[in-house]
Formats: C-alpha cells, structure tokens, sequence
C-alpha cells in the first residue's frame, strides 16, 4: 500500500479478501461502531469491532497507518478514562465530544482506506454485478471508488508543488494556502469526475451486453471467518431486541 495514496496494490493487499466481504465488514463497522447500535449489554462490541481494521492494515502491510490508527485510538480512549472523571463542564464536553468522533469515526475511516486500497474497480464491479445490483447503481459507486484515490493523490502532488514555492501555514505566502490549492484541487476534481465517468462507460458499463470480468473472485476460508465475526453482532442484536439478552 505504498506509493499513491489509497491506489489499490493487489500484490500487497495481505489477506485476500472477496470484495462483498469487504463490503459486509463495512456495514458492519459503520452499523456498531460509528452507528453505536446495540444495548449496553453490547458495549463491548465496538472495541472489539475496532481491532479488525487495524489487524486487515498489519495484513496488508500498511503498518504505519495501523500502528498510528490504534495509537489515536488508545490515546482517546485513555485520555476520557483517566480525565474525565475529573473535569466537569465544558471542558469535559469537549473531551467527550473529541473521544467519540475519534473512537467512533477512525475505525470505519480506517476500514474503508482498506477497502480502497486493497480492492481494484474490475473486482469491485464483478461483485455488484454477483450481487444482481442495477448499473444505475454499479455506475457511479465504481466511479466514487476510484474518484476518491484520484483526488487524493492529486492533492498530494499539489501539496508537493506549493511547498516548492513557499505556500504552506508558516511559509512566507501562508495568506495564498487556499488560492493556489484549494482552487486547483476543485478545478482538478470535475475533470476528474468527467473522466472517471468517460473510463466506465469504455469498460463496457452501461451496455446492453452484460460485462465480462477478467479478475477471479469467490469466497474462501477467510471470508467465511471474517463474515461469521460480522454476523456474531447482529445475531447478538436480534437476541437483545427479542429480551433473550
């Protein structure tokens, strides 16, 4: 996962993953932990959830990103249990307010980084259309899954560039930070759109033939596990909501 940003590298993607797994875990992250659904006899669902992303990145070998995730992760948390009880009013809204964005918002942002970055678009496309999904649907999540990358690399290079030149906070053109980088990176966004959208239409998405994919995927050993941890909590819903837990 070096390189460009969150540019999928398939011979660096550690676990091997089908893409509707990916997918599933997902949901899942976004439902129990960014969601926070479940009763208080869950709570514990959301840290365990939250090693998953990170134990997928030391996979695929993007230890920087995992090891600074878990550390932000661990220092928020930390920093509520041991302060909290000992603030009061605004201040410890503050830190309440801080410890839930970071504890709740970095495990999906991190599990969707490792989608993206371990998944290229012809798999992605051959598991929506597996999962009979209409192409009005298939057409622009395949555009948004590359868009996304694109754009980030992009503002990488005009990072870069501006830099060369001066302007960044504490540079001598601080005051131009957002002429000369904000503006590009719009301008360079629509026209990355445009031809996102032109690249799928010339994959052969949108015609009357049903498209034909390269790329092999199917469900292996690991899929089964990583789907049965993410069913373990919506069976532990289902039984919280009926009064059986």
């Amino acid at each position: 996962m070096q390189g460009r940003i969150l540019q999928a590298d398939v011979e660096r993607r550690g676990l091997v993953l089908d893409p509707r797994t990916k997918l599933l875990l997902l949901i899942t992250m976004a439902t129990f932990v960014l969601g926070g659904a479940g009763s208080r006899q869950m709570s514990f669902l959301p840290y365990a959830l939250s090693l998953l992303p990170v134990i997928l990145l030391l996979s695929a070998r993007a230890y920087k990103a995992a090891l600074i995730a878990a550390a932000v992760y661990i220092l928020a948390e930390s920093a509520f249990r041991l302060a909290g009880p000992l603030l009061s009013g605004p201040v410890y809204f503050i830190l309440l307010g801080t410890r839930g964005i970071l504890t709740r918002s970095l495990p999906s942002l991190m599990m969707g980084a490792y989608v993206v970055s371990t998944t290229t678009v012809s798999e992605f496309t051959a598991a929506m259309l597996r999962l009979h999904l209409s192409e009005i649907i298939i057409i622009p999540l395949s555009v948004m899954f590359r868009f996304f990358p694109t754009v980030a690399d992009e503002f990488s290079s005009i990072n870069a560039a501006m830099k060369m030149r001066g302007i960044a906070l504490g540079g001598r053109h601080a005051g131009k930070i957002v002429e000369y980088r904000m503006v590009p990176l719009m301008t360079c966004s629509v026209k990355i759109g445009e031809e996102l959208s032109a690249a799928a239409l010339t994959r052969g998405l949108g015609g009357n033939v049903r498209r034909t994919n390269v790329c092999e995927i199917g469900f292996h050993v690991q899929d089964t596990i990583f789907a049965a941890l993410c069913l373990l909590p919506y069976g532990a819903l289902a039984l919280s909501a009926a009064g059986l837990w």
